[in-house]
């Protein structure tokens, strides 16, 4: 009865419609770009996020509407950084990523001091999730998989062998941007509620987990965005009964799955 008592509140209610579309949302991007190598941009992104919205409520913006713009020009510039043979894309992700949460902390402990509101930034915050939020969401999920409806072929192709998709005449640049925006969009709305440290583990967990268990594209994409949103869900329902982070809980549901699907390749293997 508590367990179905908890959805009688109304920010469970925006938590979970918001959360399960942010995280299929994750799970569907995150195949392409842990396949890329790219997974790590998640993390950079999220830290972008943090510096943006520390920036926007010292200057008095609208947290969201600030920082939406300024992760996807991140995104844009990490993902040309990665392409690029000058560059040490890790290396470049490092450096963003750490002067951005620098940036953040010291924006915050220099307007309002270090209050709850960098834990909520840095943590997430189930109470943070608002009707925008959930309207946002929808939108995000609706634009994703669209890309998958209308893209699928062209975003496989750029997944496993960009260098002959360019050479076939495909024009990569655009798929790598359609990731870049969504992606972006994604880091920014699930980290009010997974927080800045953890958002990047509803990239990465997910797919890593469908790798174990599928061989086809398709498989992995199907099994990553089941994993996702039932790790979600089970992470919130055990976060509401024993009263712990949101965030944490659900990254504890991945990594739980992640390890049993390890254990099943393995065992698939003997």
């Amino acid at each position: 009865m508590t367990l179905l008592h908890m959805f009688s509140f109304p920010f469970i209610q925006r938590a979970l419609i918001a959360g399960m579309l942010v995280s299929l949302c994750a799970a569907l991007l995150g195949v392409p770009l842990v396949l890329k190598r790219y997974s790590m941009i998640g993390d950079g992104l999220s830290h972008v996020s943090f510096g943006a919205l520390a920036v926007a409520v010292a200057w008095g913006f609208t947290p969201l509407y600030f920082s939406i713009p300024v992760v996807i020009l991140a995104a844009f510039l990490l993902l040309r950084v990665a392409d690029s043979p000058r560059w040490n894309s890790d290396a470049a992700i490092a450096v963003v990523s750490a002067s951005a949460l620098a940036l953040g902390v010291l924006v915050i402990s220099r307007t309002s001091g270090m209050t709850t509101d960098v834990d909520n930034y840095m943590f997430g915050s189930v109470l943070a999730m608002t009707k925008a939020d959930v309207a946002l969401s929808v939108f995000l999920c609706i634009a994703v998989l669209t890309l998958y409806i209308l893209y699928y072929h062209r975003l496989f192709a750029v997944t496993f062998d960009e260098s002959f998709s360019r050479a076939t005449g495909l024009n990569a640049g655009q798929i790598n941007g359609l990731l870049a925006i969504l992606t972006a969009l994604t880091i920014v709305l699930g980290m009010r509620m997974m927080g800045a440290m953890l958002i990047s583990s509803l990239v990465i967990f997910p797919a890593l987990t469908a790798m174990r268990l599928f061989r086809s594209f398709r498989g992995v994409v199907l099994c990553a965005a089941v994993t996702s949103v039932t790790c979600f869900c089970a992470g919130l329902t055990i976060s509401f009964a024993c009263s712990t982070p949101v965030g944490a809980t659900v990254v504890a549901a991945n990594l739980t799955l992640f390890l049993l699907a390890c254990g099943c390749a393995l065992l698939r293997r003997r």
